[in-house]
């Protein structure tokens, strides 16, 4: 079976999943949206500091994309924008806790 999804084409859910949370930074985003509901842009570069700006758009704009967020623009001077989960991302909690509980398991077995 084939899946089409945002002009991508997946043969399996596995491969379509992962392309959507897959990556150094989406994971760490969803988590921290998990934490606090909402956050802007300057919350976010405060929680990832290895994270350059760019990045961080490129990152909040794929999930924006792929539904995984909402950006909520308020029209106000100067604009004030903030990011929350939707519901497709806020599915993703066990997902985000089990990676999260296997990097503190492996951590615990590389110091063994």
């Amino acid at each position: 079976m084939l899946i089409e999804f945002n002009n991508k084409e997946f043969y399996t859910t596995k491969d379509l999943a992962l392309s959507i949370i897959g990556g150094k930074w989406k994971i760490p985003i969803i988590y921290h949206l998990l934490q606090k509901e909402v956050l802007r842009l300057s919350e976010f570069e405060r929680l990832l500091p290895d994270i350059n700006q760019r990045m961080l758009i490129r990152q909040l704009r794929e999930l924006e994309r792929d539904q995984v967020i909402e950006r909520v623009v308020y029209q106000e001077l100067p604009p004030k924008v903030e990011y929350k989960l939707t519901d497709i991302g806020k599915r993703l909690d066990n997902v985000v806790y089990a990676i999260c509980d296997w990097g503190d398991e492996f951590l615990e077995d590389l110091s063994k």
